[in-house]
């Protein structure tokens, strides 16, 4: 008898451990596939946004530059027949010509013709060149690297976004900024002397959506990130994520 039960409480415990067990699997393979999705949306929506960026960036740069560039060239073939009509069209020029600027600092951030001609270091230099004198000091240094469009895409809005909030929040004077490859993963690290932050409570709250936009970008590079900060320390960032096929320029 007492064989008996030995034999069915090893076989309910076999029973169970068995339940336990698929039921750990199911649980496992819920969040991998709920992972998997919630990656596909992400990546997905990405996509579509830098599609229409894509295409309002290129009419702007394509169509109403030039159309813009053609008035003001009419407009300084007209000969005025006093100074009042010479005033006025030196005055239409000048509007025409900041005009033109602001389509071309908008088409850049939109999606920067060097980022698709260039790549990521000259994309980046010319965003540094960009931002307004004396508000922060960036150094930058990047290994010349051929990468996907849509990876250098990604890896520019990273960049973007950490240089905004370093500008907005931080409070820094100094930020660096490295691209690296060590094979077969490429690197980004930022470092700035900011006033720091508390990582955990900047993502509760609203001002944690430049961290979201960033957190969104290295799962879509299948990558992971390492931010390391606290209040006076400044703000370290780094950025991993793989390259299958990568090539070093000479």
């Amino acid at each position: 008898m007492e064989e008996k039960l030995l034999t069915i409480a090893g076989l309910a415990s076999t029973v169970l451990g068995l339940v336990l067990g698929y039921f750990i699997y199911s649980l496992v393979r819920q969040h991998r596939t709920l992972t998997i999705w919630q990656q596909d949306r992400i990546k997905a929506e990405v996509e579509t946004l830098e599609a229409e960026r894509k295409r309002i960036a290129t009419n702007l740069h394509d169509e109403i530059g030039p159309k813009l560039s053609a008035i003001k060239l009419h407009i300084n073939q007209i000969e005025p027949s006093d100074n009042l009509d010479k005033n006025l069209m030196e005055k239409s020029s000048t509007q025409i010509d900041e005009i033109i600027q602001y389509f071309r600092d908008v088409s850049f951030e939109l999606l920067p013709n060097t980022l698709v001609r260039y790549g990521i270091a000259a994309a980046t230099d010319e965003l540094i060149y960009r931002l307004p004198p004396g508000q922060l000091t960036i150094h930058f240094k990047a290994e010349e690297i051929v990468m996907k469009k849509e990876d250098e895409i990604n890896l520019f809005r990273i960049i973007q976004e950490i240089i905004h909030n370093t500008i907005k929040h931080a409070g820094a004077s100094v930020l660096q900024i490295e691209i690296s490859h060590v094979p077969p993963n490429m690197i980004l690290e930022t470092k700035d002397d900011g006033i720091g932050f508390v990582y955990n409570e900047k993502m509760k709250n609203a001002n944690g959506i430049g961290l979201l936009s960033i957190q969104s970008r290295v799962e879509i590079l299948n990558g992971r990130m390492i931010v390391s900060t606290q209040p006076g320390k400044g703000t370290q960032y780094k950025i991993e994520f793989p390259l299958p096929s990568i090539e070093i320029k000479p």
